[in-house]
């Protein structure tokens, strides 16, 4: 009797299933399937099995395999997809699956995934298929049998089009932070008023890990209170005994300006209490540049981190202080790593019109950096958001921009778009965020108060690789 082995086409829009009547023992059907680490985090998302031999990279290292590989039930899954979309494909009713793991699966590895009649049961319409996963080397990593009830009708329908799931690993970058800062040594840090748990857990993280050396400055009284209630150890680390938020500030700036801490956390207080210190006249930590602040989103829809400027201190900046904002922004992006950054001036539109004094500012921004008045990026402007952040915006309206789909700073036309936008960013489209304020004589880590300890150790890192770029210019 004639076996065939079904050929399907992986990219067609219909399923078409094989009736019991036209089934011969010694029938298969096959698919190939490379195993991607997005495969196994999905996986994992799903079926909740984060064991960390398939999730955990450090931990894998230690395992028995030496790598992340992928769960067994992940390759055995493609026998489903087989079964159930190939052949005998829809109508069938999965009975029973006997399944031996024999080598283990990495990322990387490619399966073809094969099921073979043995036995019908004319019946009952059951079929019991031998089915097995065989990688790129020729190796069995699962075998196995199937029993299954084949569909009596022949079946012809469209495939289900299913939502692209959105994974985002949000460890991603900040793993790439700590890898940027782990060579350099710890920086002094004052933490201003570190009277709430995020901030204490922040520190102590960033403590932990390498990064800083923290002063804690507040109520001791306070602070000590705080960590015990939360089991925070604070055993080794400097407390700086003060009266309330506002002395904290102060002391926290005075420590800043003699040397003694290399950067600032703001803590548990409102940002302008801080920065009234910094900003002082005759006591603060001004420089010749206006200072300003720099969100570091991780998007997870976007390619690369964004930064996002000034959404912080400066409400409605005029030229000028654009300037520098854009020359800040500029700076970090370097220090973290980005040659060339791409800087989009952002306005309501993507033409220069008076009607816009941001479309205005823009245009003349980006005329400076044609003139090397701004320098170490490509500036281009106005460009609307969608324009400076999707290529396929950019390309529908037809503009001839280096910067615009690709940008990696986005510089808002005042605090309040910027702030808008950041927020939107974290809390609608699930983003990482970290910050910095520039400008000043030394980094200070300024993020909202709400803001996870992990946002606050991402910062420290940042921070700690400002302080080693500024060291480099110098040297």
């Amino acid at each position: 009797m004639d076996t065939k082995v079904i050929q399907i086409d992986p990219a067609s829009e219909f399923l078409e299933n094989h009736p019991f009547a036209e089934i011969r023992v010694g029938d298969s059907a096959s698919l190939v399937r490379k195993v991607t680490n997005r495969d196994i985090q999905l996986f994992a998302a799903v079926s909740g099995d984060v064991n960390p031999a398939h999730v955990d990279a450090l931990y894998a290292k230690s395992s028995h395999f030496h790598e992340i590989i992928a769960h067994g039930m992940l390759g055995a899954s493609l026998i489903s997809t087989v079964l159930g979309t190939r052949f005998p494909g829809p109508g069938t009713i999965y009975l029973g699956q006997s399944l031996k793991f024999l080598k283990p699966v990495h990322i990387g590895d490619t399966l073809t995934v094969t099921v073979t009649v043995k036995s019908l049961d004319e019946v009952k319409r059951r079929l019991i298929l031998d089915t097995r996963c065989i990688d790129q080397d020729g190796d069995v990593v699962i075998s196995g049998e199937a029993e299954v009830m084949a569909p009596a009708d022949k079946l012809r329908i469209h495939r289900t089009e299913l939502p692209e799931p959105l994974l985002a690993d949000k460890n991603v970058r900040y793993d790439q932070l700590l890898a940027a800062a782990k060579d350099c040594p710890r920086i002094r840090m004052g933490v201003v008023h570190a009277c709430s748990r995020e901030v204490l857990e922040g520190a102590l993280e960033a403590h932990r890990l390498g990064l800083i050396e923290p002063f804690l400055i507040g109520p001791v009284a306070r602070v000590r209170s705080l960590a015990e209630l939360h089991r925070i150890d604070l055993t080794g680390i400097a407390l700086i005994d003060v009266a309330h938020s506002h002395a904290a500030a102060a002391k926290a700036v005075e420590m800043a300006r003699t040397g003694e801490v290399d950067a600032l956390m703001k803590g548990s207080l409102h940002s302008d209490e801080l920065l009234a210190e910094v900003v002082g006249a005759n006591s603060g930590l001004r420089t010749a540049r206006r200072i300003s602040h720099v969100f570091v989103l991780d998007v997870p829809r976007y390619p690369k981190p964004l930064l996002i400027t000034d959404a912080a201190i400066n409400v409605t900046p005029d030229f000028d202080t654009k300037v520098d904002i854009v020359k800040n922004a500029i700076d970090l992006a370097h220090a973290l790593g980005i040659v060339e950054p791409k800087v989009a001036i952002l306005s309501a539109v993507e033409t220069v019109t008076s009607k816009l004094r941001s479309a205005m500012d823009a245009a003349a921004l980006s005329k400076m950096a044609d003139r090397g008045q701004i320098t170490g990026a490509l500036v281009d402007g106005p460009l609307a958001f969608d324009n400076a952040v999707s290529m396929a915006a950019t390309q529908t309206k037809g503009i001839q921009s280096r910067v615009a789909g690709d940008a990696d700073i986005l510089v808002v036309p005042d605090l309040e778009s910027g702030n808008t936008l950041a927020k939107q960013l974290e809390y609608l489209g699930d983003a990482q965020a970290a910050g910095l304020v520039m400008g000043a004589r030394v980094p200070i880590v300024l993020i909202s108060r709400a803001d996870s300890a992990h946002s606050r150790t991402a910062s420290c890192a940042m921070a700690l690789l400002w302080l080693k770029y500024q060291r480099q210019l110098q040297a």
